[in-house]
C-alpha cells in the first residue's frame, strides 16, 4: 500500500540487489519542474570501497517497511561497473548520458514531452565552468534541506526534510520548520504551492504569504499524513486535493 514517506527515515533503510547488500540512501535527486525523484544517491559499504552510486526509482522493487530495506532489481557486479558519481557537483548531462547508455535505457529527458528535449552537453575545463549548474532543475535534497523559504511578505524558517510518495517517487510535500535557529512548528508545503527554488540565495520562494504558513495545520512527524490531515492542509490554504498538480 502506497504510503507518504520522510526522506529523512527512508535514509535509515538498507538497499538490497538481488544478491546481497548493497549500502544505505544518502540523499535524493530531483526535477523541480515535475516535482519527481529522478535518482536515488546510495552510498556503498565495504566490497565498494564507500563510493556513491544512482539507482533510478524504477529500478526498486520493493520496500520491506518491516526489516526496512529497499530491494533493488540490480546485481553486484552491475552496481559496481557503473559509472561512480561524484555527488559533490552536480550531476552533468554527460555523467547521465554515459549512466543511461550503461544501463541500456532511454534517458527520461528525451521520453518527457513536459521537460523537452534538452540536448548532450560535453565537459569543459574547471577554469571555464560556469557558476549555475549545468542542470538548474535537478536539485539535491541534501543541498536543499536548510534553504530559507521566502514568502510574499518575507521570511519564515527553513526547509527540514521531503516527504516523497513510495509509489511514483515523488516529491508531495516540502517539510517547514517556521523558526530558523530555535525549534518551531513543523509545517507542510505542496510543491505546486512553490513559486521558484533559488540556487545563488539558497531560498525556497512560495507563493504565500507568513501568517498562512504559521497558522497551518501543525505537522506531527511521529504520524503517517492521512487524508484527513491533507484535506485539512488544503483546505486552509483554499485549495482542493484535485488542485494537488497544478
Amino acid at each position: 500500500m502506497r504510503q507518504l514517506r520522510k526522506l529523512a527515515q527512508l535514509k535509515d533503510y538498507r538497499l538490497h540487489a538481488c544478491d546481497g547488500e548493497i549500502g544505505h540512501l544518502k540523499e535524493v535527486f530531483f526535477d523541480d519542474r515535475n516535482w519527481s525523484v529522478q535518482y536515488l544517491v546510495v552510498h556503498t559499504g565495504g566490497w565498494l570501497l564507500g563510493r556513491d552510486v544512482l539507482i533510478l526509482p524504477s529500478m526498486i522493487r520493493a520496500l520491506d517497511e518491516q526489516h526496512r530495506l529497499l530491494q533493488v532489481d540490480l546485481t553486484y557486479e552491475q552496481i559496481e561497473n557503473c559509472p561512480e558519481a561524484d555527488t559533490s557537483l552536480p550531476i552533468s548531462r554527460h555523467f547521465e548520458n554515459d549512466y543511461f547508455g550503461y544501463y541500456g535505457l532511454h534517458p527520461y529527458w528525451m521520453a518527457d514531452p513536459f521537460l523537452g528535449d534538452i540536448p548532450e552537453t560535453r565537459p569543459v575545463p574547471d577554469e571555464l565552468q560556469p557558476r549555475e549548474p549545468d542542470q538548474p532543475h535537478l536539485r539535491s535534497s541534501r543541498a536543499v534541506t536548510g534553504y530559507r523559504l521566502h514568502a510574499l511578505d518575507g521570511e519564515v524558517g527553513h526547509v527540514e526534510d521531503f516527504i516523497v510518495d513510495d509509489l511514483d517517487w515523488s516529491i508531495r510535500y516540502f517539510e517547514v520548520d517556521t523558526r530558523n535557529w530555535l525549534p518551531g512548528k513543523h509545517v507542510l508545503l505542496a510543491p505546486v504551492w512553490i513559486h521558484a527554488i533559488d540556487w545563488r540565495e539558497q531560498e525556497v520562494v512560495v507563493n504565500l504569504d507568513r501568517q498562512a504558513i504559521e497558522s497551518a495545520p501543525s505537522y506531527d512527524r511521529k504520524k503517517l499524513i492521512g487524508n484527513d490531515y491533507e484535506l485539512a492542509l488544503y483546505k486552509h490554504y483554499g485549495k482542493t486535493l484535485d488542485s494537488r498538480t497544478g
